[in-house]
């Protein structure tokens, strides 16, 4: 990989679907398999230096500083989305050049392989924004991605702001990018917060890139169980059993 690779993990959340009796961490260090949610994320992240990875704090986030060493940090203090998340990554870290893989720490089951795939596809692309998208048999609550007639990318809709011809859509956005970091800051800086959250979504970035001339690529894969981010402690459950069905 020729062009200069970093990461930003977003891992500020509560997870107040999680808080339950006697738990009240952030989200990412919930355990599965007695490791941190985060643990998974960071060891399929290994093929990049600890040094040029970014964790995105905010919710307790000493818990989080405190156990795992080596990373660079940035602070969320306040939880307007993942627009803002990422801002506060590239602002704190001043990550200015050079391609940026943004990724979840609450979705333990992507692999390596899926993450090299993904910025192989951005690389070898040319592209400015490269998006993992996927199917999956599960019934997940995920942005849907929009195409033309002609098949080409035109925007990203999440969940709750789809219509019901939307929601029927089977490719999933798995909220997993990369991005080239010049055009990445660029884009940041026109994102509202119009939409039924009143937060700043990271999604309605690759179509602004789209509108600056830059070129999108999308990497479609079968994820299955690999997209699954934990929400609840039933998703907690869920992945557990998967962990360790694996070994």
């Amino acid at each position: 990989m020729e062009q200069k690779l970093k990461a930003v993990v977003l891992a500020a959340g509560k997870g107040t679907r999680l808080q339950t009796e006697g738990f009240d961490l952030p989200k990412v260090m919930r355990l599965a398999n007695g490791k941190p949610l985060l643990h998974y994320v960071l060891r399929a992240l290994s093929f990049i230096p600890a040094e040029d990875i970014t964790i995105v704090v905010g919710y307790k986030k000493e818990d989080v500083k405190s156990h795992f060493f080596g990373y660079k940090f940035a602070e969320q203090a306040e939880q307007l989305g993942t627009g803002h998340a990422v801002s506060c990554a590239l602002e704190q870290s001043g990550i200015r050049d050079g391609a940026v893989l943004v990724c979840c720490g609450d979705m333990p089951l992507l692999k390596e392989e899926t993450y090299r795939a993904l910025v192989e596809e951005h690389l070898n692309g040319g592209f400015d924004c490269t998006m993992l998208t996927g199917t999956s048999s599960l019934p997940l609550p995920y942005g849907r991605v929009i195409r033309g007639e002609d098949g080409a990318f035109l925007r990203i809709v999440e969940d709750r702001d789809c219509t019901q011809e939307e929601k029927a859509i089977t490719e999933l956005n798995s909220g997993v990018y990369v991005f080239s970091a010049g055009m990445l800051n660029t884009a940041l800086r026109s994102v509202n917060n119009n939409n039924a959250q009143g937060e700043y979504y990271l999604t309605d970035v690759p179509p602004i890139i789209e509108s600056l001339g830059g070129k999108i690529g999308v990497c479609r894969r079968e994820l299955g169980c690999e997209i699954i981010g934990v929400n609840t402690v039933e998703q907690l459950q869920q992945v557990e059993e998967i962990i360790l069905a694996g070994k």
